[in-house]
């Protein structure tokens, strides 16, 4: 069993909080006049300070650089629309104490170079420890403010000085997670087992990561080895549905390509199973260019019997396919690609690659108007009755469409995906796809959905319900 000296115990407990904050849970949001914000909790006004909690600690600075706080007053994030998908949970103990690196809303640079410095010429176990723990809280900040690539670069930084430090790889570890960075990840957990290989936390992550690089069985043994140190709700979850994915997919076939990798039922034909490889690589470029990303890695590829899509994802029986990391789609009865299986796949395909991007921040409104949108549908058919609908005050607000739809009535999700292309259909249509893929890089960043549209669209969601009536009107009268 590993133990933490309690100035870890307090690291962890932090950049748990942190990332949770970052990831979608209820915190509350300082403005700041430079422009920057601060995802925090707690947040304290009395004074003429405002303190609040980060990873970084109990921090406060002077009122007078503050603009305005918001208050988040809910319990939930943003689920992601997936059945049978279990909760990425950050480590469950290191962070270092506060640090004077972050003060007064930012990051004390020249106390960072300084620290680097001394610990350079003379690398004392003191001096290390001084300049990782001050890279730490610059980390812990910049993941407060939604910047994972300067929060990333502070980690290496860190682990520059001491490689070994089991906190500071699982902290990078999670972030890479985060990203759907999976091969770093894994890389940073090989080297964390090395020295820790009774370590819960090491093993969930490793799990992870070995998921997400559809090594499910890989996945299975860390996530019985961390069951066996330390069991918990969410590591039970996630290795009950990699064992059914292991059990399903034994003997099944697999292909390759640059992008994908793919698994398909025995029964599936050779030649679907290229054809649907083929289908994928040639939206590929077209989806990344949209949207202004490319996935880090191959993107896992499953094809089932009916019976066994129903069996594993526990979809709702209006569900044509699913994502929930990797593409899942039933296959039974075709024996090569026609335009309906390649719609679904390009539909799917965009889940996997705003899924990313937005580091699972996107509502779920927004993730299937897309969807449908670079899957080629448009409103025209279903014009009339949104604009109805709208007109008679009977359409639903947006913020009721944030959250899973799994659970929705056949006839109530026809609604809301009809609404949800209307709205996507109207943005990309009047403002550009570029426009679509600064809210996804705000929503990425940490912003709520709203907050998301109005910094790039200066519209609330009553707005764009109504801008998105017009536009019908003007479109399909």
């Amino acid at each position: 069993m590993m133990f933490f000296a309690p100035q870890f115990r307090r690291f962890f407990a932090l950049l748990c909080l942190a990332l949770a904050m970052a990831v979608g849970v209820s915190a509350d949001t300082i403005y700041l006049k430079s422009g920057r914000k601060v995802t925090a909790s707690h947040v304290v006004q009395e004074n003429g300070q405002v303190s609040y909690e980060t990873a970084a600690g109990r921090t406060s600075f002077s009122a007078s650089i503050v603009d305005h706080v918001v208050r988040d007053d809910s319990s939930d994030g943003i689920p992601s629309d997936r059945a049978a998908n279990v909760t990425l949970a950050p480590p469950s103990a290191p962070v270092t104490t506060p640090s004077a690196a972050v003060r007064g809303g930012s990051i004390d640079t020249s106390l960072l170079a300084r620290l680097e410095s001394e610990a350079s010429a003379n690398p004392t176990p003191t001096a290390v420890a001084r300049v990782v723990a001050a890279e730490s809280a610059a980390a812990q900040f910049e993941i407060s403010v939604g910047d994972y690539d300067r929060a990333m670069d502070h980690y290496n930084t860190g682990l520059r000085f001491d490689s070994a430090s089991v906190d500071l790889l699982l902290a990078a570890a999670y972030l890479h997670l985060r990203k759907s960075e999976y091969t770093a990840a894994a890389d940073l957990l090989e080297r964390a087992r090395r020295d820790h290989s009774d370590s819960a936390e090491v093993a969930k992550l490793s799990g992870w990561a070995y998921y997400g690089l559809n090594r499910v069985g890989d996945a299975v043994t860390q996530w019985k080895h961390a069951m066996e140190i330390k069991p918990d709700e969410d590591t039970r979850r996630a290795l009950e549905k990699a064992e059914r994915d292991a059990r399903e997919e034994s003997e099944y076939r697999e292909g390759e390509t640059v992008h994908f990798r793919l698994k398909y039922n025995g029964t599936a034909a050779p030649e679907l199973a290229r054809d649907v490889l083929k289908t994928l690589e040639s939206e590929y470029d077209e989806i990344s260019t949209a949207l202004n990303y490319v996935p880090p890695e191959p993107i896992g590829v499953i094809l089932y019997t009916n019976q066994a899509f129903m069996d594993i994802t526990q979809a709702p029986n209006w569900s044509g396919a699913l994502n929930d990391g990797r593409i899942r789609v039933p296959v039974e009865g075709l024996s090569s690609m026609n335009a309906e299986l390649a719609r679904v796949l390009k539909h799917e395909l965009t889940h996997s690659f705003v899924g990313q991007k937005t580091g699972g921040r996107c509502p779920v409104w927004l993730q299937e108007g897309l969807a449908q949108f670079m899957e080629g549908k448009r409103s025209r058919t279903n014009a009339a009755t949104l604009i109805r609908a709208q007109e008679q005050h009977m359409e639903l607000s947006l913020s009721s469409y944030e959250t899973s739809w799994l659970n929705l009535p056949k006839d109530d999700a026809l609604k809301a995906y009809a609404w949800s292309l209307a709205v996507v259909e109207t943005i990309v249509t009047v403002n550009g796809m570029d426009d679509m893929g600064r809210i996804l890089d705000h929503l990425a960043a940490g912003s709520s959905a709203e907050d998301a549209l109005h910094a790039v669209l200066r519209e609330n969601y009553s707005d764009v319900l109504q801008s998105t009536a017009q536009f019908l009107r003007s479109a399909y009268r």
